[in-house]
């Protein structure tokens, strides 16, 4: 599956890393450059701008924030007006789960589906299989099944139900 990787802290570079010795491919962007390193040498497509990211990408796209809380509606202010209709939107932070279903409802109207994943087991969850917990659009988890199956431990996700219930759980 190839996908759009945004943040690349201790836990999305290992995401990334997870995901290409899964046979993934990573576009992978990061708002300091030098984080892009380590993760093109294994592989992935650094890119410098969310632009070029989406660019890189065959619709419905798949793009994974993977970016502090706070952070997060900055980043989608500046990657919705790239996407659209029908592409995929996972926020694989820790945001606050009624952050979760605005952000939901903001992008539905624009036609875009929206997971919220949280995301356990630390650095080496991140690396060697994590466990997720995904809420958000039934349709869009169907489509992006293989990625959580691939990132986790044995049974280490699971749906929990409509948006917001990925993060609250």
């Amino acid at each position: 599956m190839k996908l759009g990787f945004i943040g690349l802290g201790r836990m999305g570079s290992n995401m990334v890393l997870n995901l290409q010795d899964k046979k993934h491919t990573v576009i992978a962007y990061n708002r300091s450059p030098a984080k892009l390193k380590p993760v093109v040498r294994k592989g992935a497509k650094g890119v410098a701008t969310y632009s070029e990211l989406i660019s890189k990408l065959k619709r419905p796209r798949i793009v994974w924030l993977m970016v502090t809380s706070a952070a997060v509606d900055s980043v989608l202010r500046e990657v919705v007006p790239l996407l659209n209709r029908g592409d995929i939107v996972i926020d694989g932070g820790n945001s606050y789960f009624k952050h979760s279903i605005r952000r939901y409802h903001k992008l539905k109207k624009k036609g875009l589906k929206f997971l919220d994943v949280g995301t356990s087991g630390g650095m080496g969850g991140a690396r060697h299989g994590a466990c997720m917990m995904i809420g958000g659009d039934k349709d869009a988890f169907k489509k992006t099944e293989k990625l959580y199956r691939d990132m986790c431990v044995k049974n280490g996700y699971g749906y929990m139900g409509k948006t917001g219930a990925g993060h609250f759980v």
